[in-house]
């Protein structure tokens, strides 16, 4: 059987069963959330549909369905993509030309028009927009139906909604064509979509973000640079990546709590430390425009591998309203993901990479949001988001692996023991109050905290006398707290000259203890028992605070141009205890303290109504990373010897962007250096020495009709590191530079109800080392992967079907191929299915 077939069998299986029993009332109108209408009148019998009438009206017009006797049964409405679909139940079309009815472009914003018996008692109407879905009011006749049918008026608002509001590029709203730099929106659509093949936030973002590189296949970000450099993560604009970076800042909240993402392509100092790759700004969900939504989504996943040793599921549940001058909205979720299984059917082992995994873990998120409009110009608004995710496994990494002579792939083995699972653990809190009229212009102010832990797997370290000989689990626990306050004050001519200017405050205090295991039940066990026999500290607390103050004019000098531009300056300061490290070595503490004034300055011309120009120069910065320095630190180490500078990047970027009405594309240059690196070596050093990257990202998306769309990314980079300061370049290890990414996709609304997606990703190869011992440094093989999507309109809402890496190729994400130990060379996950269903009431 066919794809196609087994899904139209579905279809019509789950849709009977669906609406059956169901009442419905004689008069429905869609509503904001496509719920069924209230009940006024009931419909058992099965009446005939004899015949389908289309009238003009001034607005729209009129589908009338005409029955031989008998009234018909009020549908259920629901949008999907761009059609509005009706299912009638308890009816049948008995047309005498014995076909369904169709209407091919009845008029300029309408593509189809089709009335079809899906058997089983029940009658489909469905109106398909060319750029929105169409609305439309049913009325009861006295022998059928009438739907009067207005044309979607969203086509050229829902694009420019597309480009509106990007807070994180300029702290301010401003539609992306007026930003001069390159960003990336991913709004809440797509993000239900990627999450049909995988509910890794780095699998969405290497997949969607020209620039990102791919995943790494873990719950870590390590090796998954945006430009080849490190990223800020924000949450609501609260800083989620800590000082003691860990790079776990994609598993800090669930894609079922996010509205949209913003990603800032490029160093930036608007939020202060650490965006020397960008900047991501997670924004959780929010109200709906009005009256009162709940949506609930159910979902399974397995392995094709196993089944049983895969089986996973998913509950979601989302509550948003609006009452008089509040408006809530919450969200709930519990996902479990079992075993993941390569291309071979071979179980990956939990932990790959050593990094930590996505298998066999529990994950639960809750948000809630409540937001007051306590004046006509004021708004106060609280948010808390939880989220927590341990992994429940029995399996482990085989360390025999690294006995084979020759390239090994990690394999997995049962009878672990650890009561301590990796754990990534995210509170964040924040009050937000913004007044519309202040000096002439907004305010907006922000206090938030944030809990954050994360834990890793065991290590048997008793070969490293730096790191105590024992066999350990380390785990980083960090807290902070902070505020936000900035005025975008207009000086002239109407807003088209304006000052944002403000400040923020972050304190923050990080430490990494660990477990300690017995060696003797190690041993004992065969590398699967861990006991906990004590505890120490790997890296002491360190408390950094910083203070930031900023101003950035925007100036629109005409309606083809404008200039953006501004400076920063951020103090900084780490304070740091004596403490003894693993090793024994005594450390003396101390104070240290950081400045920096950065600058940034850009354009954008309107070449044409549909082309603009940008350019950019900006800065970013960076401090190292402190904790790892001092965990390895030397008998007699000061923390008062460290160098204090911080990492300064200068960030330079030329680019294009084409908006027509059915093709968007952009293209993008970026050249950035800097004469402090952050680059670590694997026994723990910051490598201080001056780099720089360099590389192209393009982006095309295009609709070929009013059923087909087609687009993809490209994103290449390079990067060379002088490590001995000598004016003598080498290529950036791996972990850093990507090889090419090239991404596409191809989507169809193959009928009014359903829709399908192909999408692809390519990583390129990359050999430029001369020495593959160094850490980091090994050749880099290609791989493709594709994915399939779909949805189909069923009842009274929508199955989801997702199948990840279709072709089931046998490949090792990038970051495996760098690891220079065969327990780390984990491959990645072969051919898997998501099956879901999703529906609002």
């Amino acid at each position: 059987m066919s794809l196609r077939s087994w899904q139209l069998g579905l279809l019509l299986a789950l849709s009977g069963s669906l609406v059956s029993g169901w009442e419905m009332p004689l008069r429905a109108q869609e509503s904001e959330v496509g719920q069924p209408a209230a009940l006024e009148l009931t419909q058992t019998a099965t009446v005939q549909v004899t015949a389908v009438r289309l009238e003009p009206t001034e607005a729209g017009f009129r589908v009338i369905l005409e029955t031989a006797g008998g009234e018909l049964a009020a549908p259920t409405i629901q949008t999907t993509g761009n059609a509005l679909i009706a299912d009638i139940p308890n009816a049948t079309l008995a047309l005498p030309e014995g076909e369904p009815w169709q209407q091919v472009s009845p008029s300029d914003e309408i593509a189809l028009i089709s009335v079809s018996d899906l058997g089983d008692g029940q009658v489909r109407v469905a109106i398909t927009g060319v750029e929105a879905p169409p609305t439309a009011e049913v009325q009861a006749a006295a022998q059928g139906l009438v739907f009067s049918v207005l044309p979607g008026m969203a086509d050229t608002a829902a694009a420019e909604e597309a480009i509106q509001i990007v807070v994180s590029a300029t702290r301010t709203e401003a539609a992306i064509a007026d930003v001069p730099r390159s960003v990336t929106v991913i709004e809440r659509e797509q993000i239900d979509q990627q999450t049909q093949v995988s509910r890794g936030l780095g699998d969405i973002l290497g997949q969607l973000v020209p620039g990102l590189a791919p995943s790494t296949g873990s719950s870590s970000q390590f090796g998954q640079s945006l430009r080849g450099r490190n990223t800020l993560v924000l949450i609501d604009g609260v800083p989620q990546t800590p000082s003691r970076n860990v790079f776990r800042n994609f598993e800090i909240v669930d894609p079922s709590a996010i509205e949209r993402i913003e990603v800032i392509q490029g160093p930036t100092a608007i939020y202060g430390d650490g965006a020397t790759g960008g900047v991501i700004n997670i924004i959780t969900r929010t109200a709906p425009a009005e009256g009162t939504v709940a949506r609930t989504r159910l979902g399974l996943s397995t392995d094709f591998a196993d089944v049983s040793g895969s089986l996973g599921g998913t509950v979601e549940q989302y509550l948003g309203g609006r009452l008089d001058d509040s408006d809530y909205a919450f969200t709930l979720s519990y996902d479990h993901s079992g075993g993941f299984f390569d291309a071979l059917g071979d179980r990956i082992p939990p932990d790959p990479n050593d990094q930590g995994g996505l298998a066999d873990t529990d994950t639960f998120n809750v948000l809630g949001k409540i937001g007051v409009d306590f004046a006509e110009n004021q708004r106060l608004q609280l948010t808390v988001n939880h989220y927590n995710a341990v992994q429940t496994t029995s399996f482990t990494t085989d360390p025999s692996v690294a006995d084979v002579p020759g390239r090994q792939r990690s394999r997995a083995i049962p009878g672990l023991d650890l009561d301590t699972p990796q754990t990534n653990r995210n509170t964040v809190l924040s009050l937000d109050y913004t007044h519309s009229d202040v000096l002439g212009g907004d305010l907006q102010g922000q206090l938030y905290y944030r809990d954050y832990l994360t834990r890793f797997v065991p290590f048997d370290a008793r070969d490293f006398a730096s790191l105590g000989s024992v066999i350990f689990q380390s785990e980083v626990d960090s807290t902070e707290y902070g505020g936000r306050l900035q005025f975008n004050t207009p000086l002239a001519n109407e807003g088209a000259l304006s000052l944002l200017w403000g400040a923020d405050y972050n304190n923050e205090r990080t430490s990494q203890p660990i477990n300690i295991f017995d060696p003797a039940a190690f041993d004992a066990s065969g590398g699967l028992t861990f006991r906990r026999i004590g505890e120490s500290l790997w890296v002491p607390p360190l408390n950094q605070s910083s203070l930031g103050l900023f101003a950035q004019l925007n100036w629109e000098i005409s309606d083809r141009v404008a200039l953006l531009g501004g400076v920063r300056h951020e103090r900084v300061g780490l304070t740091v205890d004596d403490f003894t490290t693993l090793a024994g070595n005594a450390v003396q503490g101390g104070d240290l303290a950081y400045d920096a004034t950065l600058f940034n300055l850009g354009g954008v011309v309107d070449l044409s109504d549909d082309i603009s120009l940008f350019a950019n120069f900006a800065q970013g910065f960076s401090l190292a990373d402190v904790g790892l320095v001092l965990r390895n630190a030397p008998a007699g180490f000061s923390v008062n010897t460290l160098r204090p500078e911080a990492q300064r990047v200068n960030h330079y970027e030329l680019g294009l962007r084409g908006s027509w009405p059915r093709l968007q594309a952009s293209l993008a240059g970026f050249y950035n250096t800097s004469e402090l690196g952050t680059t670590f070596t694997a026994p723990g050093e910051i490598l201080r020495a001056p780099e720089r990257v360099y590389g192209v990202e393009a982006t095309v998306d295009a609709r070929l009709s009013d059923t087909w769309l087609l687009g993809g990314t490209a994103s290449w980079a390079a990067g060379e590191i002088d490590r001995g300061n000598t004016g003598t370049y080498t290529p950036l290890d791996g972990f850093r530079i990507p090889p090419l990414k090239l991404t596409a996709y191809v989507e169809n609304q193959t009928t009014p109800g359903w829709s399908n997606r192909l999408q692809a990703i390519y990583s390129g190869s990359r050999d430029v080392f001369a020495d593959e011992a160094v850490f980091g440094q090994r050749a880099v093989s290609s791989y493709f992967t594709m994915d399939y999507i779909s949805a189909l309109a069923v009842g009274p809402g929508t199955l989801e079907i997702g199948i990840a890496n279709l072709l089931n190729s046998d490949y090792f994400p990038v970051v495996s191929q760098l690891q220079p130990s065969e327990v780390s060379n984990a491959a990645g996950r072969g051919r898997f299915l998501r099956i879901g269903y999703s529906f609002e009431w």
